[in-house]
């Protein structure tokens, strides 16, 4: 059983940066994905940003140049530095582990980004 905790989430200015932190109770060193999803009022969840167990990494087009994920497994963390932050950027931030076969959410952060 894996619980995610995630932190880092805060208001900020249009331009500024966070770093969301998701860390793990259990190891997730064996997991094959970890990624971060984000969902606005009124909207779909949308995948932001995942990195595998190669540390292959993908971006939504969105935050590409922008946000950066990355992990730490001796930590049982992983992270997504956020940069540039626009007010489109706003949304609960979610934790997203899969350790086969289970899959595990975090309960959210809020970023909003506004003046």
């Amino acid at each position: 059983q894996v619980q995610l905790m995630e932190s880092g989430g805060d208001l900020v200015q249009p331009g500024g940066s966070l770093n969301l932190s998701c860390a793990a109770s259990g190891s997730i060193f064996s997991s094959t994905l970890m990624a971060w999803y984000r969902q606005a009022p009124e909207k779909q969840r949308e995948l932001v940003a995942s990195i595998n167990r190669l540390d292959i990494t993908t971006y939504a087009d969105s935050v590409k140049g922008r946000f950066t994920i990355t992990r730490d497994s001796a930590k049982n963390t992983v992270y997504l530095q956020m940069n540039s932050l626009k007010p489109e950027d706003t949304a609960v931030y979610y934790c997203y582990v899969v350790v086969l076969p289970e899959t595990y959410w975090g309960q959210g952060t809020q970023v909003t980004v506004s003046s």
